[in-house]
């Protein structure tokens, strides 16, 4: 079955032109023009990614991205920003909304295809990691779930693959330049800033299971999984 992407955008000759490189890619693109739209095409079928415009009439795209990281049903697909802000604030606040990806517009239709394979492999690979445990965090690999004890953690697909990464990987330091090529990839292009964003995001997300601490900044070195008290 092609993957379907959702296509997020107010503009008709944007998700047009858009959808027309998805189907030269072999993906199954479908078009929603605001908030209510979306959440039609994805209550008709979950996609398995979605293509979300910043600026949106009524909810904003970082509105939507926000909301749908918090709902069971869109907290694991993964969500590529399509905006014209390029600023650097504006990147960081959509990789804080949870925002796996960010392209400015313009942008060609080779570059978009590159960052939708990049953002699909990088969540199949999520999907082959084994379990494992670490202090009183599990990860179920099968089920692609985290737990604190008994308890659930609501976590993004980014945060997921980071704390995977790091519980495979325990009292080691990695510098924020080796957490984007184990974790991203060397072949994708992330500012090494999108760590610290999505090193927030992961401790918030553990925060109320006390397990933030995990977390560890080693200063002028990087960053640190561990246990030990």
């Amino acid at each position: 079955m092609q993957k379907q992407i959702l296509i997020v955008d107010d503009e008709p000759a944007i998700r047009d032109m858009v959808a027309f490189a998805l189907r030269k890619g072999d993906y199954a693109p479908v078009h929603a023009g605001d908030a209510r739209e979306a959440q039609a095409a994805i209550a008709e079928r979950v996609p398995d990614l979605i293509l979300l415009d910043w600026m949106l009439p009524g909810t904003s795209g970082l509105e939507l991205a926000r909301r749908w990281r918090r709902e069971a049903l869109t907290r694991e697909v993964p969500i590529i920003m399509l905006t014209a802000r390029g600023e650097e604030d504006d990147r960081v606040g959509g990789l804080e909304a949870g925002v796996d990806d960010y392209v400015v517009k313009p942008f060609s239709a080779r570059e978009l295809l590159a960052r939708i394979r990049a953002v699909m492999r990088r969540a199949r690979e999520d999907d082959e990691d084994g379990s494992i445990s670490a202090g009183p965090l599990r990860i179920d690999g099968a089920a692609h779930r985290v737990f604190a004890g008994d308890s659930t953690v609501p976590i993004g697909p980014t945060e997921y693959r980071l704390l995977h990464f790091f519980m495979t990987h325990p009292e080691r330091v990695y510098s924020r330049a080796q957490l984007l090529d184990h974790v991203w990839g060397g072949s994708v292009y992330v500012e090494e800033r999108t760590i610290d964003v999505h090193i927030r995001r992961l401790r918030k997300t553990l925060e109320p299971f006390a397990a933030d601490g995990l977390i560890q900044t080693v200063r002028g070195a990087g960053y640190r999984f561990s246990t030990a008290t």
